[in-house]
């Protein structure tokens, strides 16, 4: 798949390029046709009913959501130069200063990384916003923040102020971190149970398609040129148009609606239209279930969550697999990817149409973990993921270390590049996102939301401010360190995740609370074995 995916895009150029689009398109609408099956087989089982309206909820609410992440990631690649040149420019009409290399590279390492700034303030705020406002709405408001940032971008060459480029790239990152949170809460409370994993990864699957989108309207070809950068940054705002157009249709998410708002008759409702059907007593006596135990309760706050110790566990689970998530090195693997396609001999013209293979090949990955999740359970995929990248790392050094004097070593390098990709997309990123909805209650799970996104977005940070270190400073070994955190992570899965796949919440709790309270729970056991023996020996006595 590998070999296809660089020969197509390489081989034809821009209609490559064209061809790779229409296969992503392919298989975006696969998956959501897959997705539309297998919930018309079990709604068809039970009652008659037609599950469209879900499917058409996660589309709308994922092409102004999670896309727009992968999307922003993407398109700063194409018009590096082109904002370095306007940067350098701006300074000599203002202050008459020839910034030498370092400073517009400083300057432009300012404007790349302090998108991940923006998303750790969206990710503290996103809490907040869905317990005031609702799932839904939030998102919806969270648009604000993009139009705002798409305005500035489109405005910033006219306005010769390379700050206004800065401040959007703040108002984006907001409003992706705002999404990365939200979406996935929205889609997991919205789901029936035996497919919450399938839907809630669809979240991942439309972030890996918004980066083979970045790559591809990012070409030179289409707006990756000088005279179009500024409409190539504000094109984010075409996926938010479809949003408010389209998700204002679709219900709020049912346990929102009956636990944290006490309306049964909208929660149900909003059941009977996202499932097609009448709605099933079992499903709703859970719901019921949850707000009773949560009955009472306000809103957790971050901080409280950490001195709690009935989440202990899932509060250390959540924060060592989404810290994995950005530590394990996928985001750096696209930084080796144009030297060693140019050590493999293709053209440098050539490089970013291979590239979007690098995408594409991703954003499969992901479809693939879609359809496998239910079958195969979170912590298989997680697991699993973890390990083969670990493997591949390992490979990836050993090919980096001998490319001077093996001459098909830069081969193995590239399909390194590939299969690391491809482990990533199969079990980190997208299992991820489903664990806080799956393993917190209605009341916590916004904090624990928060917490997530906020671990993730600050090493998002980190690695892009330490990675050109790595590279200076361990050479071809910089990708040790990113193998261990792999291996780690995959013992700590192994170890202490328990799987959530096709289990009631209070299942899930009742798992985690005797790894909580595991010292009480064996004192417990031990005297009930105590009161058990002198039962008998005073029976036998007699």
């Amino acid at each position: 798949m590998q070999v296809h995916l660089v020969h197509c895009c390489s081989g034809s150029g821009f209609w490559g390029s064209l061809l790779a689009i229409s296969q992503s398109l392919r298989l975006c609408w696969s998956s959501l046709s897959h997705l539309y099956l297998n919930l018309k087989m079990t709604t068809s089982g039970m009652q008659k009913g037609s599950p469209l309206t879900l499917v058409l909820m996660v589309a709308s609410a994922a092409i102004g959501g999670t896309l727009q992440y992968g999307y922003n990631l993407a398109i700063m690649n194409a018009p590096t130069t082109f904002i370095q040149t306007f940067i350098n420019e701006t300074f000599l009409q203002r202050w008459d200063i020839q910034l030498e290399d370092y400073q517009v590279t400083l300057v432009w390492t300012i404007i790349v990384s302090i998108f991940s700034l923006g998303g750790f303030a969206g990710a503290l705020i996103a809490g907040p916003m869905t317990i005031r406002f609702g799932r839904k709405k939030c998102l919806l408001l969270n648009n604000v923040f993009l139009m705002s940032g798409a305005l500035l971008a489109l405005t910033s060459r006219a306005a010769g102020s390379f700050e206004m480029i800065m401040l959007s790239r703040v108002l984006i990152g907001i409003n992706a971190g705002i999404s990365m949170n939200v979406q996935p809460m929205y889609f997991g409370e919205s789901a029936p149970k035996h497919l919450r994993g399938a839907i809630s990864l669809s979240s991942a699957v439309f972030t890996a398609f918004g980066v083979v989108l970045g790559q591809i309207v990012g070409l030179r070809e289409i707006l990756g040129c000088e005279s179009c950068w500024q409409y190539l940054l504000a094109s984010n705002a075409i996926p938010g148009f479809i949003q408010l157009l389209t998700l204002p249709w679709f219900p709020e998410s049912p346990r929102y609606l009956l636990i944290d708002r006490g309306d049964k008759e909208a929660c149900i409702n909003a059941l009977r239209r996202l499932r097609g059907c009448e709605v099933e007593s079992t499903e709703l006596d859970e719901i019921l279930q949850e707000q009773a135990e949560t009955k009472g309760m306000r809103p957790r706050r971050p901080w409280e969550l950490f001195t709690d110790r009935s989440v202990r566990w899932q509060l250390i689970s959540v924060i060592i697999i989404s810290s994995a998530m950005q530590l394990c090195g996928n985001d750096s693997i696209y930084f080796y990817a144009s030297y060693v396609f140019k050590e493999a001999g293709i053209s440098e013209e050539q490089i970013q149409y291979v590239t979007i293979g690098t995408g594409t090949c991703e954003f499969t990955a992901c479809i693939m973990c879609n359809l496998l999740v239910e079958h195969k359970g979170r912590r298989f995929m997680l697991m699993g993921g973890f390990l083969l990248m670990t493997i591949w790392a390992i490979v990836f050094t050993i090919a980096l270390s001998f490319e001077q004097y093996v001459s098909w070593m830069s081969y193995l390098s590239m399909a390194c590049i590939f299969t690391y990709i491809l482990s990533f997309g199969m079990g980190p990123a997208g299992v991820t996102g489903v664990l806080p909805t799956e393993i917190f209650n209605q009341a916590a799970r916004p904090a624990a939301y928060m917490i997530a996104g906020s671990m993730m977005w600050l090493n998002l940070f980190i690695v892009g401010m330490i990675f050109p270190f790595l590279v200076s400073g361990l050479s071809e070994y910089c990708f040790v360190p990113f193998g261990a955190i792999c291996l780690s992570s995959a013992l700590y899965i192994g170890l202490f995740l328990p799987e959530t796949k096709g289990k009631s919440l209070s299942v899930i709790t009742s798992e985690f609370h005797r790894m909580n309270f595991k010292s009480q729970n064996d004192r417990s056991l031990e005297l009930q074995t105590q009161y058990k023996l002198g039962e008998v020996c005073l029976s036998t006595a007699l």
